[in-house]
């Protein structure tokens, strides 16, 4: 297909995919008997804050200040997953610089370990956890990219992901790089979102839609139509990462992208780990918030310049028998 007739389709053929349904999925149910909070604080310029002390920070169970327990800043080997959706639109921008990788790659340090995987109907692991920097460019530039029709079952395959990371042990990163697009039942849908609420698994959403917005969409019906996908999808990323204290970026070019993967390399290094005991055994989901006195941190009244992400939920062990 001609390259400029494909980058007016794209956009529609996208979000015009059906919702195909798909077997339920059981819940990745996890008890816990301490609980930890992993917390990225960054500026305004997206950079690591650091110096923060205990005694800076306030976490939250259910609305009521808990005692923490153990309290450290962290810079220790990371564990990035590498997901890629394999779908239409990174056909068309595999031969460009918006997925080539080197960016995020040559940020992450020596003792850093990497995976790859890729997406489109089901999750498919390309590599395991190395650190071998190396081995993931090959396997990034091995990745076979669909064109046409088909699922991009995004919940559905982060679902897969998620069933096999809980198994690895220490910090561990989805780096997921989507459209957003999700053609999932709704059950797994509402799964993969009662799941990310509860995991230790913190996701970083970047959408590849950027480039495929400056394109005409043909009549205003259909350019709407698009639109409203495009906002859709915006939407999913946001919740996936904030679910689990991530972030969603949205580059709308190649060094967009390249900035991007910089700040990934750093953040999936740098945080804040605090631990609580949960004030309660009654299995349910209890909700998470961390607050920080920047005030007391830094000497200055707090700014809304500074950003704090973390986990959200956990769920508490159940009542003894």
């Amino acid at each position: 297909m001609n390259p400029i007739r494909l980058s007016v389709a794209l956009p529609l053929l996208l979000f015009s995919l059906a919702l195909r349904a798909q077997e339920p999925s059981q819940p990745i149910l996890i008890n816990v008997e301490r609980v930890n909070v992993g917390v990225i604080v960054t500026d305004s310029h997206g950079k690591f804050v650091e110096g923060l002390r205990c005694k800076d920070m306030h976490v939250f169970d259910n609305g009521t200040e808990q005692p923490i327990t153990e309290f450290a800043s962290v810079e220790e080997p990371a564990q990035v997953l590498l997901l890629l959706e394999a779908g239409p639109a990174v056909y068309f921008f595999q031969d460009s610089n918006l997925f080539v990788a080197e960016a995020l790659l040559s940020g992450l340090s020596a003792g850093d370990q990497i995976a790859v995987a890729r997406y489109a109907q089901a999750p498919a692991t390309l590599l395991n956890f190395t650190p071998n920097k190396q081995a993931a460019q090959a396997a990034l530039d091995q990745i076979r990219f669909n064109l046409g029709f088909g699922q991009l079952n995004l919940s559905a395959s982060l679902l897969g992901v998620l069933e096999w990371l809980v198994r690895v042990p220490g910090k561990k990163t989805i780096v997921l790089i989507s459209t957003g697009v999700d053609t999932s039942s709704p059950t797994l849908i509402e799964a993969l979102q009662q799941n990310l609420r509860v995991l230790d698994i913190r996701i970083l959403a970047i959408s590849m839609s950027g480039p495929l917005r400056n394109g005409k969409q043909g009549d205003k019906r259909a350019a709407l139509q698009v639109q409203q996908g495009f906002e859709d999808a915006d939407a999913r990323l946001r919740s996936l990462a904030e679910a689990t204290g991530g972030r969603a970026f949205f580059p709308e070019n190649a060094k967009a992208f390249q900035d991007i993967y910089r700040q990934i390399a750093e953040l999936v290094r740098h945080e804040y780990s605090l631990a609580f005991t949960p004030p309660k055994a009654d299995g349910t989901v209890h909700s998470i918030d961390v607050k920080v006195d920047f005030g007391i941190a830094t000497g200055t009244e707090k700014t809304p310049d500074y950003r704090v992400d973390h986990r959200n939920a956990y769920l508490a062990p159940k009542p003894p028998q």
